[in-house]
């Protein structure tokens, strides 16, 4: 999971710095793309939409890959992808506490700053990095169950 987030990371800003184009990319993929052409990308890399959480209107769609620890949500309006939210699903508090952290490290090495942090407890957590092409928010809860979330924002 941790080269998967650093890979996640580092592409992301490889990606930021390479273009002169100021847009949010997603695993390598422009975020500014058409919702359409961005969901068959997702698709030919393994993840499938999940028609029951899916909106009848295609508004949020709901992806989801057996091979990954998330599950992806993506918000479109007019065409184009307006958010994308990674939802991981990990067993105990610890994980969560522990993968958080090292997102958040890579995230502040790569962006070369520190994020805006509105809470910063034991188990309540969210760090707001922004970039040329959007925002990028990591949030975690430890509660009852443990939730983690990177909620990737575009620019309007």
């Amino acid at each position: 999971m941790k080269k998967i987030s650093m890979a996640l990371v580092a592409f992301l800003v490889l990606c930021a710095c390479s273009s002169e184009q100021k847009e949010l990319k997603y695993r390598g993929l422009s975020m500014a793309l058409p919702f359409q052409t961005f969901i068959d990308s997702m698709q030919a890399r393994g993840f499938a939409v999940d028609s029951a959480k899916t909106d009848s209107a295609f508004t949020r769609v709901v992806m989801a890959n057996p091979a990954e620890k998330f599950r992806l949500m993506l918000a479109q309006k007019d065409g184009k992808l307006i958010a994308l939210q990674e939802n991981y699903k990990i067993s105990t508090n610890d994980s969560t506490r522990q993968l958080w952290q090292e997102m958040r490290d890579q995230f502040e090495k790569d962006f070369g700053a520190w994020p805006n942090m509105p809470k910063h407890g034991d188990d309540h957590k969210i760090a707001k990095f922004e970039t040329d092409g959007g925002f990028i928010t990591l949030t975690l809860e430890n509660t009852y169950t443990p939730t983690l979330q990177v909620l990737y924002e575009v620019k309007k």
